[in-house]
């Protein structure tokens, strides 16, 4: 729980600092008020951090926001079209580029498939596996689809082998 919590926290403070910041340089400097001093620049990113947090906080102490399902759903799309190529891509020189884009395309559609089709299926009728998260089975989906696809497509050019090859050497 620990580690969890500190992960938690590592993040969330580079959130806000993130969010404060942009917000300062970009609008209030850069639109609202040109020659803002830094000075000037870091008292509005204090005032805006100290707004978006106590915002956090409010938004946390709500038990019915979907903030956190909205933020879960899109964290899963990424995941299912970026984690499997990324992945399979460090380890295997044969990834096509058809297998790329069909593996991402697979797995960003069945985070959707998933959580639109199977969950409310497996709710209605009692099969709980059905309910599992959607980023599980749309991530070995785009794992498949890549390493098929991979399997019946036209080979990587000779340069890119090599490349990966060279790479692969330096270790």
């Amino acid at each position: 729980m620990s580690g969890i919590l500190a992960a938690t926290i590592s993040s969330s403070d580079s959130y806000l600092l993130i969010a404060a910041s942009a917000f300062s340089k970009n609008l209030y400097q850069g639109i609202f008020h040109k020659r803002a001093t830094d000075k000037q620049v870091m008292r509005c990113s204090k005032i805006v951090l100290v707004v978006i947090a106590l915002f956090g906080i409010i938004v946390a102490l709500d038990e019915n926001s979907v903030i956190f399902n909205v933020v879960s759903f899109a964290w899963a799309g990424f995941g299912a079209a970026f984690g499997p190529l990324m992945l399979i891509s460090l380890f295997w020189k044969k990834v096509t580029h058809t297998a790329a884009v069909a593996g991402m395309l697979s797995g960003g559609a069945m985070v959707f498939i998933w959580e639109y089709v199977f969950t409310p299926m497996g709710k209605n009728l009692g099969i709980s596996w059905l309910t599992i998260y959607e980023l599980l089975p749309a991530f070995l989906l785009g794992t498949a689809v890549i390493f098929i696809v991979s399997k019946f497509t036209k080979a990587p050019a000779e340069d890119i082998t090599e490349e990966f090859e060279a790479v692969a050497a330096v270790e």
